[in-house]
């Protein structure tokens, strides 16, 4: 016999399989099944937060993910990384920047002197849209305060935004990307600067030097925090 969890993902599937999106869910199941997960305040974890909140199922996501991709890194590290959602590789495997782009975010970290070990590195969203869409908004409106849990018991003292559209989402902005870069932005009381996802990077190589121009400052304000913290 399945269990609520799984009687709510089925449910979800076959609906998304019958009617496609979007998704409208009978008044019972909206209010009773789908009640948003709570957190407890006993929380002092971050894994135990993902305990809490891997088998989420307040938006279609949820039926149609592999894996729930939390984060992954240092739970006390002083920059956290931030991107839009995980990809085919990350839902598979369950981590954040995995395959070709997670190799090369690994190399520009270990150009200036950091690995995967010393940052944090997150999804806006916690599972993948399907054939990798940008996010929606009612997407966006579930998982951001996941995001901004992690972030308070984190407690970065700087942010990267990975890309255009986790800048704008983070933002709530409409700004282009190239404006973004070089500018030091403010996301609920920490330090946020935005620039290329590396997908991005494989895409167009011309992107390279400037983002490494961005990393090479990126740097700089990391050392300057942790030499003010020290």
């Amino acid at each position: 016999m399945m269990n609520k969890h799984d009687q709510i993902k089925a449910f979800i599937k076959d609906e998304l399989e019958i009617f496609g999106g979007p998704l409208y869910m009978p008044e019972t199941v909206q209010e009773t099944d789908m009640e948003k997960t709570s957190v407890s305040s006993d929380i002092k974890t971050l894994s135990e937060f993902n305990s809490a909140i891997e088998n989420c199922m307040n938006c279609p996501l949820g039926a149609t993910r592999t894996n729930f991709v939390f984060g992954a890194g240092n739970p006390d590290a002083d920059i956290m990384f931030v991107g839009e959602a995980p990809g085919e590789k990350e839902d598979l495997e369950g981590l954040p920047f995995v395959g070709r782009s997670g190799k090369l975010l690994t190399d520009i970290l270990k150009a200036i002197d950091l690995t995967r070990e010393d940052v944090y590195i997150a999804n806006i969203l916690k599972c993948r849209p399907p054939n990798n869409r940008d996010p929606n908004k009612a997407e966006i409106e579930e998982c951001e305060p996941y995001l901004l849990k992690q972030i308070e018991m984190i407690k970065p003292k700087l942010l990267v935004a990975l890309g255009r559209i986790s800048a704008t989402t983070l933002l709530r902005t409409k700004d282009s990307l190239t404006s973004m870069r070089g500018q030091v932005f403010d996301y609920h009381g920490t330090d946020m600067v935005v620039t290329y996802h590396p997908a991005a990077l494989l895409r167009n190589p011309n992107w390279k030097r400037p983002a490494w121009e961005d990393f090479k400052k990126i740097r700089e304000m990391y050392l300057e925090k942790r030499g003010a913290q020290a």
